[in-house]
Parts: C-alpha cells; sequence; structure tokens
C-alpha cells in the first residue's frame, strides 16, 4: 500500500493547533485576550469541554495565560528561561549524550563569542568582568557552576542575538551536572576555566573577535579534556533537568 491511513486527531487537539497557528503566524500577538470559551466553541462548532482541554494544552506550551489571574486568557510571550527548561527536556528525553552537547557547544560558543566582542558596550564588558571575579571566588563546585552557566549565557546576550541566547541556554543547563561532577573531580578544573573567562572577557573587552573566538574554542575543548581526566564516559546519557 502506497499511503498509510491518516491518523485521526481528537478535537480538542484540532482547537488548540488552530489557536497555536493564529499565534505563530502573529494573527494574534502577545497581549491580544482570547474570546471566551462560549465564543470559541461557537467558531470552531465543538463543546465548552473541548475549548477547556484545547486550551489547557496552549497554557502548558506556555503560549496564553490568565488575565491577572481571571478567567480569560490572553497571548504571551514565553520566557527564555522557561524556553530553555522545555528545550533541556526534549534533549534529555530524546536521549542525548554528554558529546553531543561538547560538539553542539563547541560550534555555537566560539561564533557568539566572536559576536559579543563586535558589539559589547562598555556595561557589558563590565558584566562579563564581575561573572569571571565570582567564577574565581566561587567555594564550592555548586556555585562554580552556576557562575560558568551565567558566564555563557551573558555571552550570548552580548552577542545580541536572541537564536544563539535560546540555543545557548538549554546546552549549558544539560551540561552543568557533568561539568559540576568534573570540577569536584580534577583539582585544577576552575583554575584553568577562570583563566579561559578571563581571557575571553578581555578579548571582548577590546573587541577582539578573532582573539575571542579562539580562547572560548579552546574552552569549550578543554572542558572534554577535564571530562577525560575525571574519568567521565561521553557517551553517557544527559539526565533530564530537575
Amino acid at each position: 500500500m502506497l499511503f498509510e491511513r491518516l491518523a485521526h486527531q481528537p478535537a480538542y487537539r484540532q482547537v488548540s493547533t488552530a489557536i497555536e497557528d493564529k499565534i505563530l503566524r502573529r494573527t494574534l500577538r502577545p497581549g491580544d485576550m482570547l474570546p471566551t470559551e462560549s465564543e470559541l466553541a461557537r467558531q470552531f462548532g465543538v463543546n465548552r469541554s473541548t475549548v477547556r482541554e484545547a486550551l489547557r494544552r496552549l497554557e502548558s506550551s506556555g503560549l496564553v495565560d490568565r488575565a491577572n489571574g481571571g478567567k480569560r486568557l490572553l497571548v504571551i510571550r514565553p520566557g527564555s528561561a522557561e524556553t530553555a527548561s522545555r528545550v533541556s527536556r526534549a534533549l534529555a528525553l530524546d536521549e542525548v549524550t554528554f558529546i553531543e552537547l561538547w560538539e553542539a557547544m563547541l560550534a555555537i560558543a566560539p561564533r557568539t563569542a566572536a559576536l559579543a566582542a563586535e558589539r559589547v558596550g562598555e556595561d557589558g564588558a563590565a558584566r562579563l568582568d564581575e561573572v569571571v571575579t565570582r567564577v574565581e571566588g566561587a567555594r564550592n563546585a555548586d556555585v562554580a557552576v552556576a557562575v560558568v552557566v551565567e558566564f555563557f549565557g551573558l555571552v550570548a546576550e552580548l552577542a545580541e542575538n536572541r537564536v544563539l541566547v535560546m540555543s545557548t541556554q538549554p546546552l549549558t543547563r544539560l551540561l552543568a551536572p557533568s561539568l559540576r561532577r568534573m570540577i569536584d573531580r580534577v583539582p585544577q578544573a576552575q583554575s584553568r576555566i577562570v583563566v579561559a573567562e578571563r581571557c575571553i572577557a578581555e578579548a571582548v573587552r577590546h573587541r577582539k573577535s578573532a582573539e575571542a573566538e579562539t580562547w572560548m574554542t579552546r574552552h569549550v575543548q578543554d572542558f572534554r579534556r577535564g571530562y577525560e581526566l575525571a574519568g567521565m564516559a561521553l557517551d553517557t546519557r544527559v539526565a533530564v533537568p530537575a
């Protein structure tokens, strides 16, 4: 048989997909109020219970929310942290490995650092210096890892590219547990991280994009060497983030 029988979608899924399509096409924009459940039921020709289930799906997707805690729903723009959490969970559930995450970081982070160096202002450079100082002063691996994740996020922010911000956050979120174990097991790991991030920050401050890219490449490559020194298997699947 050439074609398979089409799958039947429940009515509530068809309703949520139709509303989501309007949101993604910008027909409905952030801040726009959705029609009432009764009006949506009338327009779609379905029961209110079907509409209610469709709206639950849209709420759980972070596309709509209650207006001031009321009954009416309005279109919202998911925050970057919420989006990163969803992508992280999707990657973990897809059983990606640490080596896959590391390869993605190696592809993304160096170019991100170069763009940050091209576009940074004095305030951004000062913020980057402050983050590196906190990495250096971290007293335990948990604090160090949290600030390293912040460092990568800030570099992406300074690159002034929202796609890079949203790409970086879920990767660093998933890499954090392995980075924590590596710092615990390799005595020189934190000091090497500080040296690399200090050099990246200096290159960014002085708008030396090629140097920032080179140091970021070394920095990410050093993570893999640290994992190997710590005896960590790079083909291990990442865990679903809490």
